[in-house]
């Protein structure tokens, strides 16, 4: 079995590297069959962009923030909460939403303008040639795959479920949740600072209009608003939804990535790891499309935590007895063993993986 798993690792990782070079080879022939002319429209956007890069610009600014309050109010009016959003919970999504916008910023500066100039000094708007397509394309990949990556090895290394388990901690769908993530999760997100990176080396333009369509789409899918339901409804619309279910995340397919039990057809925290695009669990035979959305979310082994344990493990741990984020959690095996259980107080837990 673990050569097996090891087997379709490596092919996994070789058909990502094939992924990743893609919009490369893409530029290069464009470049190739114009006898390498770099007009200046290559560091602006294309006259048929124009027009909507101040919304883009605004979107990015605060009108994610007021899409997502929106959003979550009209959720929360239409009761789609099933009064799950406790006390507890609510203080959990609201630190987790908060939080990361007064922290992070600092960190991202600090090596957009210092660390990035000092590491690769002679480098800035280096890749300003790069027409905004090919950028658009080659940040929209290296980004997602990346964090398919980042997000499937968090639930398939135990240790690492740690980080993300409070993502998946939330008895419920919506935009309460969306940005429920520990901090130290978000902190290493890795297309954080690649994205920083490509926009350092010029590519400012298409990173703000892949940001700004991705946080449309992930946002989306965590919606307790099953946008995507009149697709499967009428059979007309059904071509649509083979290819949008099969190309992005969807509340059905992300959904059923957040259920809190794979027994039913329709739960699949095993996969469906794909934040903007869905591609990627096609391509790697992670996903499952069923076109339902489960019954209950989160997990078996939820102990509603406090707010700080879930939001700094492994820094602050819980004093919930049986709680994984508790002092004294040594591992995650899948099945324990009886010779190999030791006395309280350490737990274990079955990784999602």
């Amino acid at each position: 079995m673990a050569i097996v798993q090891k087997e379709k690792l490596t092919r996994d990782l070789s058909i990502s590297l094939l992924i990743y070079s893609l919009p490369v080879l893409a530029i290069f022939l464009y470049f190739k069959l114009t006898n390498g002319l770099v007009a200046e429209s290559h560091i602006t956007l294309p006259s048929y962009l124009e027009f909507i890069q101040p919304a883009f610009q605004n979107i990015r600014t605060w009108g994610l923030t007021v899409f997502m309050l929106v959003l979550g109010a009209v959720e929360f009016t239409a009761g789609l909460y099933d009064d799950e959003w406790t006390g507890q919970e609510r203080k959990v999504d609201i630190i987790c939403f908060l939080a990361p916008k007064l922290l992070l910023p600092p960190v991202i500066a600090f090596f957009s303008l210092t660390a990035l100039p000092y590491l690769i000094p002679n480098l800035a708007n280096s890749l300003s040639w790069v027409p905004f397509w090919g950028g658009f394309f080659l940040i929209a990949i290296a980004d997602d795959l990346t964090q398919y990556w980042y997000h499937r090895l968090h639930h398939q290394v135990p240790f690492l479920w740690r980080f993300h388990r409070t993502h998946h901690s939330a008895p419920y769908m919506g935009m309460a949740m969306a940005s429920r993530q520990n901090f130290i999760y978000t902190l290493f997100f890795s297309q954080i600072y690649l994205t920083a990176t490509l926009t350092y080396l010029g590519l400012g333009l298409p990173a703000l209009f892949v940001l700004v369509i991705k946080s449309i789409i992930t946002l989306g899918a965590h919606s307790s608003l099953k946008w995507d339901k009149p697709f499967y409804k009428y059979r007309a619309l059904h071509p649509i939804a083979w290819v949008l279910e099969r190309l992005i995340s969807t509340p059905a397919t992300h959904h059923a990535h957040h259920a809190d039990t794979s027994g039913d057809g329709v739960g699949h925290f095993k996969g469906n790891f794909g934040n903007m695009f869905f591609i990627w669990d096609v391509i790697f035979g992670t996903g499952l499309i069923t076109r339902k959305y489960p019954e209950s979310y989160g997990t078996k082994s939820y102990k509603q935590e406090e707010w700080y344990a879930q939001f700094l493990w492994p820094i602050f741990k819980s004093k919930k007895e049986g709680s994984p984020l508790a002092e004294g959690v040594v591992a995650f095996p899948l099945k324990a063993k009886p010779e190999n259980v030791t006395p309280s107080p350490v737990y274990y837990e079955q990784v999602q993986s």
